[in-house]
């Protein structure tokens, strides 16, 4: 594979990397702090203020990979009833509807964290100016909004259906239910 090739598979699977490094980082910061304070009676402030934006920051990334594997909690039983054109049609308004609410979000994030935010706000142990904090607000919908965009681009341009390994699980297993419920009442005595 090119340096290209590998680039791009690394765009592909940023927010995943990034969630990882996030979790292993802020699990040791955790686990320091749990050592620092049993072991040595002395408290590492700092740690659990960073673990905290780690998380936030961990949440937000993850959200933009859920978009990127079709996992996002959505009410789709209703389309098993529909015919195929219509429940794809709306599926595809959702996401349209989906991505304009992320493009107002992007704006209003931007416009607070470069224009209304006060230059002075500090957490209160790193002194790190909040600034920083919450830029993960516009950078995450901009990810989800691109994640959502491609998803989309794959299943209504490519035809490639892309959707969450557990719910194509599940589909599978209700489907075998829904079979095995069936042989079930066809064997009962009338």
């Amino acid at each position: 594979m090119s340096k290209t090739g590998l680039f791009f598979k690394f765009l592909d699977n940023i927010e995943s990397y990034i969630c990882r490094t996030l979790l292993a980082l802020f699990v040791v910061l955790l686990f320091a702090q749990i050592v620092s304070r049993e072991v040595f009676s002395h408290s590492l402030s700092w740690t659990e203020e960073l673990a905290v934006y780690m998380f936030v920051w961990f949440v937000f990334f993850g959200a933009s990979y859920a978009a990127k594997l079709s996992a996002h909690n959505r009410v789709t039983f209703h389309f098993k009833w529909m015919p195929e054109k219509a429940a794809i049609g709306l599926e595809a308004l959702a996401d349209l509807i989906w991505i304009a609410f992320n493009c107002y979000f992007v704006y209003l994030a931007y416009d607070f964290v470069f224009n209304r935010m006060n230059l002075f706000w500090k957490s209160q142990t790193l002194g790190v100016p909040m600034k920083y904090i919450y830029l993960i607000l516009p950078i995450a919908f901009t990810l989800m909004t691109i994640r959502v965009i491609q998803v989309n681009y794959y299943k209504l341009v490519k035809g490639i259906d892309v959707r969450d390994p557990e719910s194509v699980e599940n589909d599978k297993l209700m489907a075998g239910d829904a079979f095995s419920d069936d042989a079930d009442n066809n064997n009962k005595p009338a």
